[in-house]
């Protein structure tokens, strides 16, 4: 038994724990069933950004080895030959016991020492019975009008308590089945079926209700699907913007050391010119005060002279020539230490201002639009200068704002009829129902409310739609996906009808009142 469990775990799938189905094996060695790790690659990737392009990587639930691009898997032909004979030697070595009933099995009524299961209860019988004995039933007409039911033990719940006898008809007055002796004595009169009939009816509303929830259960998994997209599209903006972010920022930062640079370049050529300049000067100076001195003494020599001849013939040659150095005030550079503080101040300033722009848009939350318009139907005619955005023969009006993006609005309506819609701006004005009317025409999405149901038109094409009537209607639009949906609004939002399309033009929000006196009001409006 230990080495059969042994066996069982070494060749089953490590996702659903089961044995392997269309056993596949990736390059790394380990095996799945296809269909588990198909499904779980669609949801269980993850999208990386290698410096050029945005690459989708995939990896073994084991051991983690990643995939790009995803791998092309085939069926393990030899490995399923070999798990077809494991399951013919499992079933071998315990022959008939995946045969006998448990404790949680229905066991056939019929079989004497340890019971089978059973396949089939007869709601006529009162009984189960396994395959063996349930044989006569198909092969006897005596059986031919027997009822027979997946396995069940609670077939004594199809037995009249009063009168011990099987419950055939079904009463609606008392909304309950009953037996042949009830109807003929205290149900005598009452409105009844055959229990088959019932049940046949039965089971046509329970596909209904199935078929509702099914389509519930593909609109949220389609919704579901456009989230997760919306959060791939969030996180390769996100992503993206990151990215875009620091280049701008590094070249900001590249740009002000290049300024910086440039202006330590320029100080530096500048001090080298000026101290260049005033050891020239400084040089020329030197070379005068030298002159000087040598003038000096020899005046002095020459005051000392008692020969006036010589004095005197000596004089001239002694005079003095006025210097041509030219002292220029020196040049410091506290000033483009004050340009560049001031430069700093400006940006610090900037930058504080721009920061504030980018959490504002980071952290803040679109404000709804919220409005307040209501449409009436005016038994008296109204005096409006005509205008081409006016409709002429319906009693419908649109919005001024054009809907592209997201939006999500709600309207209260009153009245025994109306409509709520949406359409594209060129719809005709003039005309009646096919030419203008909405959800007459392809121009147009509406959906017709009445006191008591709900409808939904496009092209002329009306669709009746069940659901909880309610006096407010809320639409959903998602003009870029080409999503839209009506909801009837209470306590909760119920689903009324989606639609997917595609958009090609913006849409404008439209309403048509059909009841003199009755009104629709738009109660929130939001983007």
């Amino acid at each position: 038994m230990e080495q059969n469990q042994l066996d069982r775990e070494t060749f089953s799938c490590l996702i659903c724990l089961d044995l392997l189905k269309d056993p596949v094996t990736t390059s790394c060695g380990h095996s799945y069933c296809m269909n588990c790790i198909e499904t779980h690659w669609d949801g269980e990737s993850w999208i990386h950004w290698n410096g050029e392009n945005w690459m989708r990587i995939y990896s073994c639930p084991q051991c983690r080895q990643r995939f790009i691009p995803r791998p092309v898997l085939k069926k393990n032909i030899m490995l399923a030959a070999l798990l077809e004979q494991l399951k013919m030697t499992w079933l071998q070595a315990a022959p008939g016991d995946h045969c006998y009933a448990g404790h949680k099995d229905v066991a056939c009524d019929v079989c004497t020492g340890r019971k089978l299961k059973a396949i089939k209860s007869c709601l006529f019988c009162l009984a189960s019975f396994c395959e063996k004995h349930l044989q006569p039933h198909h092969d006897s007409a005596t059986f031919k009008k027997h009822k027979l039911v997946e396995p069940s033990k609670n077939l004594q719940e199809n037995i009249c308590s009063k009168h011990d006898e099987v419950m055939i008809m079904f009463c609606f007055n008392n909304r309950k089945y009953i037996c042949l002796t009830c109807f003929m004595d205290e149900h005598k009169g009452h409105i009844t079926v055959s229990a088959a009939t019932e049940e046949t009816e039965r089971q046509t509303e329970l596909e209904e209700r199935r078929g509702n929830i099914q389509q519930r259960i593909q609109d949220r998994e389609e919704d579901v699907k456009l989230l997760q997209q919306e959060v791939e599209a969030i996180n390769l903006s996100a992503d993206k913007t990151v990215e875009d972010s620091e280049k701008i920022f590094t070249e900001l930062i590249r740009l002000l050391q290049k300024r910086s640079s440039e202006v330590k370049q320029q100080i530096r050529s500048q001090q080298e010119t000026e101290v260049s300049r005033i050891k020239d000067v400084q040089e020329k100076l030197e070379q005068e005060i030298t002159e000087l001195k040598r003038k000096d003494a020899e005046l002095e020599q020459l005051s000392h002279t008692e020969d006036h001849n010589q004095f005197l013939l000596n004089c001239p040659s002694l005079l003095l020539s006025e210097s041509s150095i030219n002292i220029r005030p020196l040049r410091h550079f506290e000033d483009v230490t004050a340009a560049v503080s001031e430069l700093r101040e400006k940006l610090q300033d900037v930058l504080r201002d721009s920061w504030t722009n980018i959490s504002t848009v980071l952290l803040s939350e679109p404000e709804p639009k919220r409005g307040n318009r209501k449409v009436t139907l005016m038994d008296q005619r109204q005096s409006y200068s005509s205008h081409p955005d006016r409709f002429t023969g319906c009693w419908q009006v649109l919005s001024k704002e054009s809907l592209t993006g997201r939006c999500y609005w709600e309207m209260e309506r009153s009245g025994f009829q109306g409509r709520i819609a949406v359409t594209y701006k060129n719809i005709s004005r003039a005309g009646w129902r096919n030419e203008c009317g909405l959800g007459f025409n392809d121009k147009s999405w509406a959906l017709f409310c009445s006191q008591n149901c709900f409808g939904f038109g496009h092209n002329n094409i009306w669709t009746p739609i069940s659901g909880p009537v309610s006096s407010r209607v809320g639409v959903y639009l998602d003009h870029r996906a080409g999503i839209l949906s009506f909801y009837s609004v209470s306590e909760t939002r119920t689903l009324l009808q989606r639609v997917q399309t595609r958009f090609t033009e913006p849409l404008l929000a439209g309403v048509w009142v059909g009841w003199t006196g009755g009104s629709a009001e738009s109660v929130m409006l939001s983007y």
